[in-house]
Formats: structure tokens, sequence, C-alpha cells
């Protein structure tokens, strides 16, 4: 188990604690074709009351996308990406109470997303696809989580996987963080995310879940979303076929409590009810001072 590291993020209505314990991240997909909840809140009002739903669950952020980056999309156009995420964007302004994370790769999304009341951005490319984006959050002085992508969602998977799938993460973390602090972000403000399924084969996935502690030594605080992905069905196949994004929840709930234990600050989760008490007791493991005394 590795201890983790404190930090302060600045929000620009409160500072987030990172470190005394898990904060759990709830995705809002309003997209047609997300991998594990494609189509079911592509309209506001199901949105809406899906994060509500999340809040009470014990959501600690809330990270709203409008673009499916599972394996194989294609892409989606910023008018259409702004079509998406704005209406719920702009009802759940003043309904719900804990921080809103815009998942996008696009600087234009990212402006509108702030202006509609979001306060991290999450850039899923590290800042390949845009890196205008980092001058959004530099200026807007908001936190940018930078995750490693290896090539595109389109092709991913297909194309060949690193030989060393540390060194390629660790070095692709390392660009991102330098073209963040280039443009004015500050380091305080920046979190980094290994990218679990974006590019990896299935073993170099659990490489990483293994060896995350040795991401600690980047200096940033460090989230994890392994939510119902690909790998976790494929290690639970069936007579040759992967389960589905839906029978993923036990092995989801393995995989956080490993990440929880490797030094993970947050947790990206579509299950938040169930991977809450997950992280709970996993925190406690991490300090078993703080656990119930009976």
């Amino acid at each position: 188990m590795t201890r983790r590291k404190l930090f302060r993020v600045r929000l620009s209505s409160r500072t987030l604690f990172l470190g005394e314990r898990t904060l759990v991240m709830g995705i809002l997909n309003v997209t047609p074709d997300s991998f594990a909840d494609g189509g079911k809140f592509l309209g506001p009002q199901y949105a809406v009351e899906h994060a509500l739903e999340m809040e009470r669950a014990g959501a600690d952020l809330l990270d709203v996308g409008g673009e499916s980056t599972r394996p194989g999309s294609r892409g989606t156009s910023a008018e259409e990406e702004l079509a998406r995420v704005m209406p719920v964007l702009k009802a759940l302004h003043g309904v719900l109470s804990i921080p809103i994370s815009i998942d996008t790769r696009k600087a234009d999304i990212a402006k509108a997303a702030i202006g509609a009341g979001a306060s991290i951005i999450n850039d899923i490319s590290g800042l390949k696809t845009d890196p205008r984006i980092a001058e959004v959050a530099a200026r807007h002085d908001v936190p940018l989580i930078l995750m490693h992508m290896r090539g595109e969602p389109r092709t991913m998977q297909k194309a060949p996987f690193a030989r060393n799938v540390m060194k390629e993460v660790a070095q692709g973390l390392r660009v991102s963080i330098g073209k963040a602090r280039k443009a004015g972000v500050p380091k305080s403000q920046i979190i980094i995310d290994p990218g679990i399924g974006f590019g990896k084969s299935f073993q170099q996935n659990y490489e990483l879940l293994q060896r995350l502690p040795e991401f600690g030594k980047l200096g940033y605080p460090l989230l994890v979303g392994t939510s119902r992905k690909g790998f976790l069905g494929a290690s639970l196949a069936r007579h040759g076929k992967p389960a589905p994004p839906e029978e993923r929840l036990w092995a989801t709930a393995a995989t956080v409590a490993a990440s929880i234990l490797g030094g993970a600050h947050i947790v990206r989760v579509h299950d938040v009810a169930e991977m809450a008490q997950v992280a709970r007791v996993a925190d406690y493991l991490l300090a078993p001072q703080n656990s119930p005394r009976g």
C-alpha cells in the first residue's frame, strides 16, 4: 500500500483537499454511443436526474462529457458536443452542489463549459488534440486533468502497443505537463491520469495498476478510471465472449480498491454508490486509525 501525498487544488468556490480521503468522480455521458451507458442520459432531464442521483449516492465530483471516446469511435463535431453538454450544464447550475468537470478535447467546449458552471477541465488527450485547452485552464485558473492516450480513439486498440508501457505513459505525461506549465497552468492545478484502457493492451492495464505508485513520483495528484472497461470484460469472459459492461461491477470494485491502495486520489466511476463504499473501506486500510471503533 502507498501512502498518498496531500495536495490542495483550487476551484472558484472551494478548495479540494486530495489525499485525506479518496474522492469519487461520477461519470455522466450525454452521448448516444458511449461504451457503458450510451444513450441513457442523452436528454437533459434524464442527465440531470442521474447527476443528482450520483450526488446523493456519494459522488464528490461530476464529470460531464458529450463525446464518446470508446475504442473505434470517430469523434464528434464541436457543434454537436456543445449542443449535448450545454443544456445539461445550464440545468445543473444552482442545483448540483458538487463541482463539475467537463470531459472534452476541445478548447472552445472547455471555455463554454466553464462559463456555464464547470470548474475543472478533463482532457483525455493530454493536450495532444487541442493544446489551447491549457490556455483556457490558465486564463480561468481551473484545475486541468491530463490523461495519457496512445493514438486516437478510432484506432488506439488496433495500433501496435508500447513495448514499455510504464516508460511511455510517464514520458507522455511529462510532455503534457510541460505544455500545460508553458501555457501558464500552475503546478498546483494539474492532476494526472495514466489512461487505463486508452491504447494499452489488457495486460498493460494490469501492469499500470500494479505499478501505480511509480506515477506518484511525478509529484501530482493521481486520477484513475477503470470503471466497466474492456480489459475487465475480457478478464471475465465466458465461452470466448467478454462480459458486457453491466456485468463488470465487482471487477471494477477490485480495480478501484487496487487504485486507491496504489495511491489514487480520485477514482472515476459509473456506479457511484457501490464504489463510494469501496473507497471508504480502502481509505480505512490506508489509515486504520481513522476507522470506526467497535
